[in-house]
């Protein structure tokens, strides 16, 4: 007997001990959270029941469910609708995503559910070998009822290197694999019969392209037939109807009927119609936009791309134009957005308020940008395990390499006079020995990206001193110093350092690189000591943006250093102590007043770490906009001050120890335009405020949180409130805030989303039921 989905979500689960559909003791909220993207949903509702259904009912026994389709359907769409919904996440105690793509290994795929399931060991898993690493995930899953997503699988042997170490304890765990070939399952020799999924309705595929649009207006009527004639031309598939869309966004209205006839006479009818529509959308961009496009190639497919990396990376390759008024990166951000708006880029990740952290493209999209690439001689691609193999031009100016397998790149003799940019997009497991480095080091080269691998770690890369056209340097962890001789690199734009819990001491020559705009280490603990001798004679750092600074603010030499920074909007600063040698003689005394930020008037996001608010004061900026801090030990009376003195702050993140005191009492007049609140990891016990303290808050954000016993009432009473998330505090906690939910319903805020994980154990696992 079929039951829809509908009504399972409401009220009933099926339990695989009875074997009967019993009440489930979740209640379903009124509002659904789905994972985040950017993505409008259409037509996907009766798929998605059939599939939840397929998910939470039927046998005991390890069973896959399988989607397939052709490419740009919309299978990971739908499967990452289903991986989000309320009922699966409280159904399976464990759930885990594993994309395949086209290259792939088992090591990559085992680290990729490894870092899912056990969040604490990530960074442990990327170094451990692959039987290891087989029999670590077989004994997480063992006994506890698991989902698996296998998004993307393009044969038998990525279904074979994994299955072993996927338990069957006949307690209804499942796998959830897409697939665009549709033999892949019979292959796999399925109980059930894969999902194949439709294409849209012409009726969807309009409603689609409208939301995309029109968002929640209504399309004007004048408009209605045009869009619809569109919508048959795009043959059902969810990415050439979001790729249309685009090329409408961009174009006036009156000429959509145009557009419309030119574009439904050049898309192909059989598979190829979605890459022609690709062609069309790359065809319509604007010529700045382009290589800002293609360079997506670079990357590995189905990877986020972290936006600051690829935007610095822009910036260093000359794609983005100086525009008056406007830094570039901004301007940069600016063509990000306007690539997003044509629906060519997705971004999966936003920040605490507005923004975006990470972006994707769709495969087919990468595909494009690849060939296209090639074609124009603008990107060259290795995907090898031995640069000896390689056959190709010699003559790249961009080379990106990807490596397959854990040990490869070595040995290599290839040189490249041409290269302007080399980007190394393999794992951090994956080594590339130093011959094989001096080799690829192009004297022309402007770009340089070998963030992902362990190679030069005994010292900082000699070789790369000798690149004097370089603007980005990216490089992983070393041992050691920076040279002087650094200062070679005098067009030198961005310089990115891996760390692993330690800072780098820079050498006196760095106030020599008056072009530097982004110093930054990876963690947010560790950072950049600058020397303290001759800082009276040496030049201010005047372009300097982004810092990653650790520093004794104690020290007479601190308020020097600060000074020469006076161009910085994003500042990481932590502590860290000088060696003897580079140490200035302090005088005695007690510690005074250090203006930190009083040198910084452009300053605008600040992180403080492993700084004790005991050890001094400092005055604040009034500009500041963003703050967060973690592993500091403040008194609450200090939260208060910042709170009274800095009317511009928006978003405050109270992180992991950064209060010592389990009492929180708000004053009148504090924090009154803060639109996000983070408390974390945090000993707080009792907190009071008033509604004057959340007069602007849009987003409040909860974790780890254990000892909290309530959550101010007046939350209540805020018009501004959009989003809470409650992720593992105390149940008092937990209840405070379902009450301040059913009072903002009372008050007829419809559009207040939340999220609220709670943590059981099962079998040593921690298992997380989700109310949203």
């Amino acid at each position: 007997m079929k039951i829809e989905a509908k009504k399972i979500y409401d009220s009933i689960r099926f339990d695989y001990e009875t074997q009967s559909i019993v009440k489930t003791t979740i209640p379903m909220p009124s509002q659904v959270t789905a994972p985040i993207s950017n993505e409008a949903v259409v037509g996907l509702n009766d798929e998605g029941e059939i599939i939840i259904d397929g998910l939470v009912r039927g046998p005991s026994r390890l069973d896959i469910v399988a989607i397939v389709g052709m490419p740009g359907l919309g299978k990971t769409t739908l499967a990452n609708k289903v991986y989000g919904d309320p009922l699966v996440k409280s159904h399976f105690h464990i759930r885990s995503w594993c994309c395949f793509s086209r290259a792939y290994t088992k090591h990559s795929l085992l680290v990729q559910m490894l870092c899912n399931i056990d969040h604490g060991n990530s960074a442990g898993y990327i170094r451990k070998d692959e039987d290891y690493m087989a029999d670590r995930l077989r004994k997480l899953l063992k006994g506890n009822r698991y989902l698996i997503v296998l998004d993307d699988v393009w044969d038998i042997l990525g279904w074979d290197l994994l299955k072993l170490s996927l338990p069957d304890d006949c307690n209804g765990s499942r796998i959830l694999l897409t697939s665009r070939f549709q033999e892949l399952p019979l292959q796999i020799k399925l109980d059930s019969e894969p999902h194949h999924l439709r294409p849209l309705t012409d009726n969807e595929s309009c409603e689609l392209l409208q939301k995309k649009l029109f968002a929640k207006e209504d399309c004007p009527p004048i408009l209605s037939n045009v869009l619809l004639h569109a919508a048959k031309y795009c043959k059902g598939l969810p990415l050439t109807v979001v790729l249309v869309a685009g090329i409408l966004t961009t174009t006036e209205q009156d000429c959509w009927e145009e557009v419309v006839i030119h574009l439904t006479s050049s898309i192909y009818v059989d598979n190829e119609y979605c890459m022609k529509t690709i062609e069309l959308s790359y065809n319509n961009l604007p010529n700045y936009l382009k290589p800002c496009l293609l360079y997506f190639g670079a990357f590995q497919e189905d990877k986020e791309i972290p936006i600051r990396r690829l935007l610095w990376i822009w910036i260093s390759e000359g794609f983005v134009q100086k525009t008056e008024g406007k830094c570039l990166e901004d301007v940069a951000d600016e063509y990000l957005m306007d690539l997003i708006g044509r629906s060519l880029v997705m971004a999966p990740q936003q920040r605490s308020l507005g923004g975006i952290k990470a972006c994707r493209i769709h495969d087919l999209v990468h595909e494009f940008c690849m060939e296209k690439a090639k074609e124009e001689s603008f990107l060259q691609i290795l995907r090898v395990d031995n640069l000896l193999t390689f056959t190709g031009p010699c003559k790249p100016h961009r080379l990106s390499i990807h490596p397959t397998k854990t040990m490869g790149l070595t040995k290599s003799r290839l040189f490249f006079p041409n290269l302007r940019c080399l980007l190394f997009c393999g794992d951090s497991y994956t080594q590339l020995d130093k011959n094989s480095s001096k080799f690829l080091l192009s004297k022309l080269l402007r770009v340089l990206d070998f963030w992902n691998t362990p190679y030069w770690i005994s010292s900082f890369p000699r070789e790369v001193v000798f690149l004097i056209h370089l603007r980005y340097l990216r490089i992983g962890r070393f041992v050691g110093d920076i040279p002087s001789a650094i200062a070679n690199l005098s067009r030198l734009e961005t310089f990115v350092v891996e760390a692993r819990r330690r800072n780098y001491m820079l050498p006196n020559t760095i106030w020599n690189i008056e072009t530097l705009r982004y110093l930054v280490t990876s963690l947010s603990d560790c950072g950049f000591i600058f020397p303290m001798d001759n800082l009276e004679g040496s030049p201010d750092l005047k372009h300097l943006d982004t810092l990653s600074l650790a520093i004794d603010l104690s020290s007479q030499s601190a308020q020097k250093i600060l000074a020469k920074l006076q161009s910085t909007r994003r500042l990481t600063i932590t502590y860290g102590i000088q060696r003897k040698s580079y140490r200035a003689v302090e005088s005695g005394g007690n510690r005074k007043e250090i203006p930190l930020l009083n040198y910084m008037s452009r300053l605008e996001s600040l992180k403080i770490s492993r700084i004790s608010g005991d050890e001094f004061e400092f005055s604040l900026n009034l500009n500041l906009k963003k703050l967060t801090l973690s592993d500091n030990y403040w008194p609450w009376g200090k939260i208060s001050a910042i709170g009274r003195n800095l009317p511009n702050l928006v978003v405050l993140k109270l992180c992991h120890r950064s209060v010592r005191e389990e009492e929180w009492e708000m004053e009148e007049g504090e924090f009154r335009n803060l639109r996000f609140l983070k408390l974390s990891g945090l000993y707080i016990r009792r907190w009071t405020a008033s509604s004057d303290n959340f007069s602007c808050l849009e987003k409040l954000v909860l974790e780890f949180c254990e000892e909290l016993e309530e959550v101010p009432p007046c939350l209540g009473e805020s018009l501004t409130l959009k989003m809470i998330e409650v992720k593992r505090c105390s149940e008092s906690a937990v209840n405070s805030v379902e009450r301040i939910l059913q009072e903002q319903r009372e008050w007829g805020n419809k559009d207040l989303k939340s999220v609220i994980i709670r943590s059981t154990q099962k079998r040593g696992q921690r298992r997380e039921e989700f109310h949203s």
